[in-house]
């Protein structure tokens, strides 16, 4: 329906007493977001998936249609904690952290650093401001997302126009 437009954005939970209502062990919530992630990764990629793990297990199964991005639709590790670096770098295809992370522009050069392929970084919550965006830019960053404020059509007008002003006074036109 996309035309492979499709990215697929992943995080373990932050908040562990949701976690545990859900169902998740928080202790767990890592390897298990891991292996599920994995797991989609192999049903996309493979005409008869099978997939071994301590939290997730299938033998031969078939899923169609396949994903129209190969060898499947860009997985975005959301997240700030201490270990986010290491997973974008094992099994993601990008990072998505918030603009509020104290330390962004230095995990970001951490994770270009160690990175031994391309890699997407998407940052959420930022404001409409030129030189944000412009030091996303300088950075790197691929795409800036911001949340818009609930409302109507008047309210959610406003909050696209504080961002087209940015760009406005970021590129000059």
């Amino acid at each position: 329906m996309s035309g492979g437009r499709f990215e697929f954005g992943v995080g373990a939970g932050w908040n562990r007493e949701e976690m545990a209502n859900h169902g998740t062990d928080p202790r767990t919530r890592m390897a298990l977001l891991t292996e599920r992630v994995q797991a989609m990764q192999a049903i996309w990629t493979q005409d008869e998936a099978s997939y071994a793990g301590k939290f997730v297990t299938f033998d031969r199964i078939w899923s169609w249609p396949k994903p129209a991005q190969h060898p499947w639709p860009p997985v975005l590790i959301g997240g700030g904690g201490p270990t986010v670096l290491d997973r974008v770098l094992a099994w993601a295809d990008g990072w998505f952290p918030q603009w509020h992370d104290e330390d962004l522009f230095g995990r970001i050069a951490e994770l270009r650093s160690r990175a031994e392929r391309p890699l997407q970084i998407q940052v959420l919550s930022v404001p409409p401001d030129p030189k944000a965006l412009e030091r996303l830019a300088e950075a790197g960053v691929h795409r800036a997302s911001s949340w818009l404020p609930s409302g109507p059509r008047g309210v959610v007008e406003a909050g696209l126009a504080k961002w087209e002003q940015a760009v406005a006074d970021l590129t000059g036109r």
